[in-house]
């Protein structure tokens, strides 16, 4: 019994971004979500068609949502206390870029978008300063 309870009770829990604990950390995920709620609006604000602006609207949320999620991954899960010295604003940074997330969520408003991107390019900025693209990428991807 002890010996089954051990096989459906692990002893050690991990979690991860993913199902796996991967180590792949790359703001690109974050920033490609972002550039298409720019895109998005974009073709909002070019569209008189009604149903056209209601699906952007639908599908401009769900990316957003993606946006705060990577950022919280990358945020929670890849910089470490040793990042915040180098960069003391990196929590601030990425408490700006979810919030920003927040309002590209709830409006149609292309400057917000614009604002999400220069805070992921902010937060890029730190993950290559600490290593991020050497340290969890595998070797080969363009810089």
């Amino acid at each position: 019994m002890h010996k089954l309870r051990s096989i459906v009770h692990p002893q050690r829990i991990v979690s991860a971004h993913c199902d796996v604990p991967c180590g792949i950390y790359d703001p690109e995920q974050a920033r490609i979500e972002a550039e298409s709620c720019y895109r998005i609006l974009e073709k909002y604000h070019a569209s008189e068609d009604e149903l056209f602006r209601q699906r952007c609207v639908v599908v401009k949320e769900a990316r957003a949502e993606e946006v705060k999620r990577h950022i919280d991954v990358l945020w929670h899960d890849y910089f470490k206390p040793e990042h915040v010295a180098s960069y003391p604003n990196l929590h601030d940074t990425c408490w700006r870029a979810s919030k920003a997330a927040s309002a590209v969520k709830q409006s149609t408003d292309v400057a917000a978008a614009r604002t999400l991107l220069d805070l992921i390019d902010e937060i890029e900025a730190m993950w290559r300063g600490t290593g991020g693209l050497e340290k969890t990428r595998m070797n080969g991807r363009p810089a």
